[in-house]
């Protein structure tokens, strides 16, 4: 299996949830949050070509004038996640050639637009991920679960505490 863009949000926000996920354990369906986020990238930015997908492996919100590209987050909520995710696109997209990328995470409901950077040290961060998250992809064990806040709002969460 290949490492995707969710998979590294998932590993950013709850390796749980990602080992749940790597093993087609999904949840969302049944997330009224997840639909709420799918009906605001339904409507947002209507004029841009939305989900490029490249190589089956990594789905790009939208690229704007063909050079930046974007991903569309609900709230802030789990911000760096989502700066991970478009980091990763930034890093998959150079091992292929593309060089000198720019990429911004948009959050239409609070009217704001973050841009986002990849460093030499994000890529080291973004390599250890990738050999963590196929390390995963091939374990039986599932995570510990995280505990935090953010765990009452999850998809997964009648998993993990109920």
């Amino acid at each position: 299996m290949q490492v995707t863009g969710t998979m590294i949000y998932y590993y950013f926000v709850c390796q749980r949830k990602l080992w749940y996920f790597c093993n087609e354990i999904t949840m969302e369906q049944n997330s009224e949050l997840v639909s709420i986020g799918k009906v605001l990238d339904e409507t947002s930015y209507q004029r841009e070509k939305k989900s490029i997908l490249i190589d089956n492996q990594i789905n790009i919100d939208f690229i704007e004038n063909g050079a930046v590209l974007h991903e569309v987050k609900k709230t802030k909520a789990i911000e760096k996640a989502g700066e991970w995710q478009i980091k990763y696109y930034m890093y998959y997209l150079e091992e292929r050639g593309v060089k000198e990328i720019e990429a911004k995470v948009d959050y239409p409901l609070l009217k704001q637009t973050k841009e986002v950077f990849l460093t030499e040290e994000d890529r080291q961060v973004l390599k250890g991920a990738i050999e963590d998250i196929e390390k995963m992809l091939q374990s039986e064990k599932i995570p510990n679960k995280l505990d935090e806040k953010i765990c009452k709002k999850c998809a997964y969460y009648d998993l993990c505490y109920i």
